[in-house]
């Protein structure tokens, strides 16, 4: 079991990420999309398009530790409880203002 200590920022992707990246595709995706640092001491969570498996992200001073967790028989469905993955849409788009004369 994994000690997190209080005060710690746990951070959700709620977007599902290509379980093949390792720890340094996670922490690249982690600064780029997300915008936070993977060398922060959050614990950044990721989750596959299917809700049994996550990965956490975790800097612990010397290095980034990658916990991956993959259940059995059950979901992580209390993480993800009441959203709806495919009805997951962007914002509708804004119109462009017209000039009037």
């Amino acid at each position: 079991m994994i000690a997190i200590p209080p005060g710690v920022r746990v951070l959700v992707a709620m977007r599902p990420v290509d379980f093949r990246k390792g720890a340094h595709g996670l922490a690249a995706l982690a600064a780029e999309v997300l915008g936070e640092d993977p060398f922060s001491s959050a614990v950044l969570v990721f989750r596959a398009k299917r809700t049994d498996r996550i990965k956490l992200l975790i800097w612990d001073g010397s290095g980034l530790v990658l916990v991956v967790m993959r259940l059995s028989a059950v979901e992580f469905a209390a993480l993800f409880d009441g959203l709806d993955w495919s009805r997951v849409q962007t914002t509708r788009r804004i119109p462009k203002p017209i000039a009037v004369a």
